[in-house]
């Protein structure tokens, strides 16, 4: 399976549970990080940036070039925030940025994912959207279309693929409990927000063949956020 995204604050949890559940993960990254590298059975790490075709075609096909583990699952973590003023206090470059960064990578690892997916007889794929696509909040409007962008991408890859046994899913977080997400707001309180490990809970399942009657679902995962 290929997850990206998956040295960040929500992709660790979810590149752990993967691999705890005897999963081989492919996880891009755009460079290398000296000693972040974990210790662990069938984990592959190589470099790829996957705002670029190439890129992601190329992580794709490491993904899917184990005879043995043929590719069933696609996760797509890749995305950022960025808040900012109103929409007419906002570039367009900024505004645009938030999609390159969340929506470009989603597009193009799926699209060069669905025919491996498909030529194994059907796979998933889950990508993350955020609460704020269906719950705007001012100051974020980059972030916000870009998140909306991604739920309504997915649900169109769920609707062309159904008869090809491929699923796709969206899971969509507030407030992530993560180091930087703390250093971020220090005052607000944490026992509210949802826990990396809770949240690749579902999104193993969404990945998993128990999830197997379940495509085009937009999953809340916000907890008491």
């Amino acid at each position: 399976m290929l997850v990206t995204g998956g040295t960040g604050g929500l992709g660790g949890a979810v590149t752990t549970a993967f691999l705890t559940a005897g999963w081989r993960v492919v996880v891009p990254e755009r460079r290398a990080r000296p000693g972040s590298e974990p210790a662990a059975d069938g984990l592959v790490r190589l470099i790829a940036d996957l705002t670029d075709p190439a890129g992601a075609a190329r992580a794709v096909e490491a993904a899917a070039g184990e005879p043995a583990a043929p590719l069933r699952a696609v996760v797509n973590l890749v995305g950022g925030y960025a808040s900012g003023g109103l929409v007419h206090e906002t570039p367009v470059e900024e505004f645009e940025r938030m999609l390159s960064l969340n929506l470009r990578p989603t597009y193009l690892v799926t699209q060069a994912a669905l025919p491996h997916l498909v030529a194994a007889g059907g796979g998933a794929v889950v990508c993350v959207s955020a609460r704020a696509a269906v719950a705007p909040f001012p100051g974020a409007a980059g972030y916000v279309t870009a998140k909306a962008a991604v739920l309504a991408f997915a649900n169109a890859v769920a609707v062309e693929y159904r008869s090809r046994n491929v699923r796709c899913n969206t899971v969509l977080p507030s407030v992530i409990d993560t180091p930087a997400n703390r250093a971020a707001q220090p005052d607000a309180d944490h026992s509210r927000w949802v826990a990396p490990a809770e949240i690749a809970s579902v999104v193993q399942f969404l990945a998993s063949a128990e999830s197997a009657p379940t495509s085009g679902a937009a999953v809340p995962v916000y907890g008491r956020a």
